[in-house]
């Protein structure tokens, strides 16, 4: 019987900032997670990231009145380019042969990201989805839950 867990399956565990590439090394019952990659983003929240404050424009008509425009949210953005990032190194692994099945783990937004990033080869890989935030997650507690959930 095919299980997501089974025995060599990639773990992609991610967040916006964090990610950590598993393999299980058993079977489904019991996984046995090892780590084979490890990223982190440095990134800090936008008020440290921003330079400037938000910009103004002139509103319409004569009173000559100016509003604020909406300040980028470069914390946000960099966790949209980390999901990008990612996509794109799965894609170089899955090309070189590193995996031929993959259980993404990652809250719904950072799914999003990957999945719309995803090359065909790496999507086709893909036995199963888990729509959490487990990266702070020790491995014993990621295998148990992963058991459970999958």
């Amino acid at each position: 019987m095919s299980t997501p867990l089974n025995n060599g399956t990639w773990i992609l565990v991610a967040d916006g900032e964090k990610a950590l590439f598993l393999r299980n090394i058993t079977d489904a019952e019991n996984p046995h997670l090892e780590v084979v990659r490890k990223d982190v983003q440095d990134n800090p929240p936008t008020r440290e990231q921003g330079t400037d404050s938000p910009g103004r424009m002139p509103d319409a008509g004569s009173a000559g009145q100016r509003s604020a425009m909406e300040e980028t949210d470069w914390h946000r953005l960099a966790k949209d380019r980390f999901a990008a990032d990612l996509a794109e190194l799965l894609y170089t692994l899955s090309h070189k042969g590193a995996f031929d099945r993959l259980v993404i783990v990652a809250p719904g937004r950072v799914l999003g990201a990957l999945r719309d990033k995803m090359h065909g080869e790496v999507s086709a890989k893909v036995v199963a989805e888990l729509d959490k935030d487990l990266t702070n997650h020790p491995l014993d507690k990621l295998e148990k839950i992963l058991a459970e959930s999958l």
